[in-house]
């Protein structure tokens, strides 16, 4: 039994027509639109750079670009009626420009078409569905709002997902730092409380530092390091996984009576889309994966519903020693079940190989934890799902900066694979322990 159940992939024309846009971003077709729309604000584009992108099937494709412009000199300075510039009327801005509907009352938009479909384009910060990002990225508005009489020093993007959320780092003069949540219009209480809700019951959460602001939850600094560094160093040989399952145990009741979210598994279609979208000569083998996995899900048992963290991985843990110190990212606090929980943190685990090729205790650490998990809830569910959730990071390696990137993407879905024991056993893959019972197919 379960809350939700895995949504179906979006349909053949769909998946066609995003990897059209897709490739439409990606192209230098894209500046034209691009710099047409910045003209409105006076300037010109000398140069637009690709930064990054964002695919999420089913819905759309958004690109994030960095434009240098410059700005007309005087007619009497023209030569030959050809626009020229000087090193004063240089300038960098960074656009967005995406394939999802936005409202045609968005303020600051240019909308503008594509082959392949309507394109709304805007300057950062004027995001259309991140209504307080503006007042997050100006100095003078996070000094006055969040600084509490302190001097502001710096702020720093720390992520960035157009139309979705923002996190932005201040630090004050006084050496503390806070983390700006920028969320997309009339959610920013309901963070707030999150965050409230799991204080209440001694669960160590980012402290939030007053009311939210224009969709913004202002969050002080969790203390201690990544779990990621433990992985790192030793593979996190000195901890305990069972305080992991038990963080997970204190969860209040409260939880419950939040909105359910799917879990990463129930849109498994959808980022098994977006993975061929990446790596087109591996369809075959995505596919393979995608379908064992949903193949062999009805014939394990997901657990009862409990309260769940939604998003529990490494990098969402700050350790003090030996000691949980922080819980990060609660936005898909909610109902659930714990085994997606615990299939989100082994998925995540899995690939960190392709992350970065140091973590080469990874598949030792995978190996304890899996074994400590597993005693919790289903074995084959948590195998299965375990290998959905690095299945759904496969898209996630795609970055038109730099090459190279496909070769990573490909190595996590080896490392999904491998979860599954679809791959030669190698040192530097994950392994499923031999001696817990195998997934059920």
């Amino acid at each position: 039994m379960g809350l939700q159940t895995p949504r179906a992939a979006p349909s053949q024309n769909t998946s066609q027509l995003e990897a059209q846009q897709l490739a439409f971003l990606e192209s230098y077709d894209a500046h034209s639109p691009i710099a047409v729309a910045i003209q409105h604000s006076g300037v010109y584009a000398t140069s637009i750079q690709l930064e990054s992108v964002q695919h999420r099937p089913g819905a759309g494709v958004t690109g994030i670009y960095r434009v240098a412009t410059a700005r007309p000199v005087m007619p009497s300075t023209w030569s030959t009626g050809v626009y020229t510039q000087t090193s004063d009327h240089v300038d960098e801005l960074y656009v967005g420009m995406t394939t999802e509907p936005v409202p045609q009352d968005a303020q600051g938009v240019v909308f503008s078409h594509s082959p392949y479909g309507p394109l709304a384009v805007w300057q950062h910060p004027l995001d259309p569905a991140l209504p307080g990002l503006r007042l997050a990225t100006d100095p003078a508005s996070v000094a006055e709002h969040w600084g509490f009489g302190r001097t502001l020093t710096a702020l720093e993007t720390i992520s960035y997902r157009p139309l979705r959320r923002a996190v932005i780092a201040a630090d004050f003069d006084d050496g503390s730092r806070l983390f700006l949540k920028v969320l997309r219009a009339g959610r920013a209480a309901d963070l707030d409380a999150r965050h409230r809700m799991l204080l209440a019951v001694g669960i160590p959460a980012p402290q939030p530092m007053r009311e939210p602001v224009a969709d913004v939850v202002a969050l002080a600094e969790g203390p201690g390091v990544s779990l990621a560094e433990h992985f790192l160093a030793d593979g996190a040989a000195h901890l305990s996984p069972e305080q992991f399952t038990g963080l997970l145990d204190q969860m209040p009741a409260e939880v419950m009576t939040l909105p359910a979210r799917d879990a990463w598994t129930d849109r498994l279609p959808a980022y098994a889309s977006a993975a061929v979208s990446a790596l087109p000569h591996c369809t075959e083998r995505i596919r393979s994966l995608e379908a064992t996995i949903l193949n062999g899900l009805p014939q394990t048992d997901r657990g009862p519903a409990v309260p769940t963290h939604g998003d529990f991985y490494e990098a969402n843990l700050l350790m003090n020693g030996q000691a949980i110190s922080c819980l990060l990212d609660v936005d898909s606090l909610g109902p659930g079940h714990r085994v997606d929980d615990l299939a989100c943190f082994l998925g995540h685990l899995a690939v960190l190989p392709a992350v970065d090729s140091r973590y080469v205790h990874a598949p030792a650490a995978f190996d304890r934890f899996a074994r400590v998990f597993a005693q919790t809830v289903d074995p084959a569910a948590l195998q299965l799902r375990a290998a959905s959730v690095g299945l759904s990071l496969v898209a996630g390696a795609r970055d038109s900066r730099r090459t190279g990137w496909e070769i990573q993407a490909e190595h996590r879905l080896t490392c999904a694979e491998a979860v599954l024991g679809l791959t030669a056993p190698a040192p530097a893959l994950p392994q499923w322990p031999t001696d817990i019972p195998p997934r059920a197919l």
